[in-house]
């Protein structure tokens, strides 16, 4: 069940200050963390109050974290070109991704939810805990600053910003071989079920992917789309160090330019 810092007791730590520690920032405007935290059904149904839902503030968070995170991997990663920068922003500030930040600061447990929310464990759904961690941000930035705002999300994502080719989720590889093969291949990656084995509650499907010019890569999975996605990241694999495929021909020939 949800904290509502108005229930604590006298002389008691707020549980807004334990999650200001959480984020390493302490307001000045405390009733702005207090909207972030706060969802439409909340104040649907005490209309009494005059409060504010976190609505706005997660419309202004996501552009604050859009543009933060574009400078940080702009910073980190100075010679990728635009597209792979865009795909891998996508995939560090997702809902999904946002929703693991959120659990990481326990946000579920400071969100101020309707009856129905509540009975819905909606402090636990992804689409709820994404919207209060971009509200979140955005009362960092309206109580602090741009700086601030920009300090609290580099240390929240160091992480991902390192490494972000690792939080591209899987389900993007098939996009990106076609992307590839589609531009630099003049073809269509075509996709064939081999095989598939078990019983009807545990199979297991394993799937080909053929790109021409006698290039075929495999993968396997519990479902014909998992198997197809494996299949294309291996196929892209494959490009980077076949002599066949115009990435893979380069490669052999920087190494013949190197042993030269």
């Amino acid at each position: 069940m949800s904290m509502d810092p108005r229930d604590v007791s006298e002389g008691s730590p707020s549980p807004w200050e334990e999650l200001e520690g959480l984020i390493g920032y302490r307001f000045r405007n405390r009733q702005l963390l207090e909207t972030a935290l706060t969802h439409t059904s909340f104040v649907n149904e005490h209309p009494a109050e005059g409060l504010s839902s976190n609505e706005r503030l997660e419309f202004l968070g996501d552009a604050v974290l859009d543009l933060v995170i574009s400078h940080l991997l702009m910073e980190a990663h100075p010679g990728k070109s635009e597209g792979v920068l865009s795909r891998w922003r996508a995939a560090v500030v997702n809902e999904k991704a946002l929703a693991r930040k959120a659990r990481d600061l326990t946000l579920g447990r400071f969100l101020r939810l309707g009856r129905g929310e509540e009975r819905s464990r909606g402090n636990e759904k992804d689409s709820l805990l994404a919207d209060a961690y971009e509200a979140l941000l955005a009362a960092v930035y309206l109580d602090g600053g741009f700086e601030e705002a920009f300090r609290v999300i580099r240390q929240q994502f160091l992480k991902e910003l390192e490494h972000p080719e690792r939080a591209v989720p899987e389900e993007d590889f098939k996009t990106r071989l076609q992307e590839y093969t589609q531009s630099v291949l003049k073809v269509t990656p075509r996709y064939r079920l081999v095989s598939q084995e078990g019983p009807d509650h545990d199979k297991l499907f394993y799937v080909e992917v053929d790109v021409g010019e006698g290039l075929r890569a495999e993968g396997s999975g519990r479902s014909k789309k998992e198997a197809e996605q494996r299949a294309a990241k291996a196929m892209l694999r494959r490009l980077e160090t076949d002599p066949r495929s115009p990435k893979g021909a380069r490669r052999e020939g920087w190494k013949r330019n190197e042993g030269a």
